[in-house]
């Protein structure tokens, strides 16, 4: 009996211990999801986060932790996902649940886009963050009399009317400012921008082409891909942001070129990531082949191997 009542106490101990995220920490942690869905849907970024905000109490709600759902979103006639059972308004209310918090932020866009009466807010400026508040509370998004006034605090209070301009807080507003983690990245593999991210075929392998102010999250949202594959693809660090008109390949680059394609001659400034991007093979190969210290980069005028190992 006292195992049992020592391992009861443990338990209990552990959830009043669990850490509380606070409001900052919960901004800072989902900017760019407020943000690529901005772009996706014209919802203000501003917006959406306020709601997620309020609704999943910075994320520490037992309905957001336990089953994603960040928006209080119920589950209504056509929801054909997860469903779990909380006392909202009426006892033992069904709401949505989803496989993770990305999914709850795209089913917020999608719940209001496809709903008729929220039809109104998308003619809006996409920064009247007042104007959508009060129109979210005009169309009986929630029941609180000053849902609305609530939101609009959240904003101005913690500025996330930033978000709407891409303006994104600490610690990501450092890659803007001071891009550490570009030395060594291509910056000259570029091609003609297109007015969205189609996908296009450069050395044999699927790529897109950047725009100003992309981000391999925003990228790899609108593709239904997760951030770490672009990384990955393009042998980039974390936190790298690609150019404007950068190739930014969507599956894994070739370890060698073709035949017809043997060697590389160096121009000035190019590194050995520009010409792992700009063939279309992967990077730590090329080191490799070319017998190099991974980071080293080439001389202007020296010969790169692309397909076979650099002899002695």
């Amino acid at each position: 009996m006292k195992y049992i009542l020592l391992i009861i106490f443990i338990f209990f101990t552990g959830l009043i211990a669990r850490p509380q995220s606070t409001r900052q920490q919960y901004i800072t942690k989902y900017q760019l999801l407020a943000i690529e869905e901005m772009g996706r849907s014209g919802i203000p970024a501003s917006i959406k986060m306020a709601q997620a905000v309020l609704e999943s109490g910075n994320g520490n709600s037992e309905l957001s932790r336990k089953s994603n759902n960040h928006f209080g979103i119920k589950c209504k006639r056509n929801w054909k996902g997860g469903k779990v059972y909380y006392d909202d308004d009426a006892k033992n209310e069904c709401f949505r649940k989803y496989k993770s918090v990305e999914d709850s932020y795209i089913d917020h866009s999608n719940f209001l886009m496809s709903n008729p009466r929220y039809a109104f807010l998308f003619q809006l400026a996409p920064d009247d963050y007042v104007g959508w508040a009060k129109g979210l509370k005009q169309a009986g998004y929630a029941t609180a009399r000053d849902y609305d006034k609530r939101l609009i605090k959240i904003i101005e209070d913690n500025k996330l009317y930033r978000l709407d301009y891409k303006e994104s807080f600490s610690p990501l507003l450092a890659y803007n400012e001071n891009r550490p983690l570009n030395e060594g990245m291509n910056s000259g593999v570029t091609i003609n921008p297109f007015q969205a991210h189609e996908i296009v075929e450069i050395n044999g392998l699927e790529a897109v082409i950047a725009k100003k102010g992309d981000t391999y999250e925003i990228i790899a949202q609108e593709l239904d891909m997760k951030p770490w594959q672009l990384y990955k693809f393009n042998d980039s660090a974390e936190g790298y942001r690609p150019q404007p008109r950068e190739v930014v390949y969507i599956e894994r680059k070739d370890r060698r070129t073709s035949k017809d394609q043997l060697t590389h001659t160096v121009s000035a400034g190019e590194t050995m990531h520009f010409i792992s991007q700009r063939y279309g093979i992967r990077l730590k190969p090329l080191y490799r082949r070319n017998r190099m210290d991974f980071g080293d980069q080439p001389s202007t005028g020296e010969i790169i191997n692309l397909r076979k190992r650099k002899r002695n």
